[in-house]
């Protein structure tokens, strides 16, 4: 699979007042001769709600070490987001494995029309008006990941007239 050519601002998370989501929580089994051994696996998305936002997954023995250690990897995996008054810039489609995600920008006090993980991922970015619509795979790993494509792939009027080499009433006019 080809990468795709994006502008994607890292962050570091000093400084930032981070709230993590835990978005889901798996028991995983491994079968050997002595019996089965039990284990967790979680994802979380941590996020500034405004315009930051990081996702990550962590897997142990006990619950709590692994969602102590989702949140340290997605802390290590923080991206910026451009928001528009409380909502998306524009339209976006994500994908990722089998799971697709479509986001589009809605008027102020629609609020967070999505479900699952990816709620918690746009709230975690600090959207408060959207419209969402999660096709294909329900796996919460791929969801989430799937809307990270989309989150990342959205640009401002002000990037997209930067890169042009146009003002910024031009990009308005087409």
């Amino acid at each position: 699979m080809a990468q795709k050519n994006r502008n994607i601002e890292t962050v570091k998370p000093g400084g930032l007042e981070l709230k993590d989501r835990l978005v889901g929580v798996q028991r995983v089994t491994k079968v050997t001769k002595g019996g089965r051994a039990f284990g967790f696996s979680a994802i979380v998305v941590v996020g500034n709600e405004d315009g930051v936002v990081g996702h990550g997954l962590g897997k142990s023995k006990e619950v709590a070490t692994a969602i102590a250690k989702a949140v340290e990897d997605a802390k290590k995996n923080l991206i910026r987001i451009p928001l528009n008054k409380g909502t998306l810039p524009h339209e976006q489609k994500g994908k990722f494995g089998g799971a697709r995600v479509y986001i589009q920008p809605a008027s102020q006090g629609t609020g967070v029309i999505a479900g699952g993980a990816v709620r918690a991922v746009l709230e975690s970015v600090g959207v408060h008006d959207v419209l969402s619509k999660s096709q294909g795979s329900s796996n919460p790993h791929n969801v989430v990941k799937a809307t990270f494509d989309a989150l990342t792939q959205l640009r401002d009027a002000g990037t997209v007239a930067k890169q042009r080499g146009v003002s910024l009433d031009k990009v308005f006019k087409g």
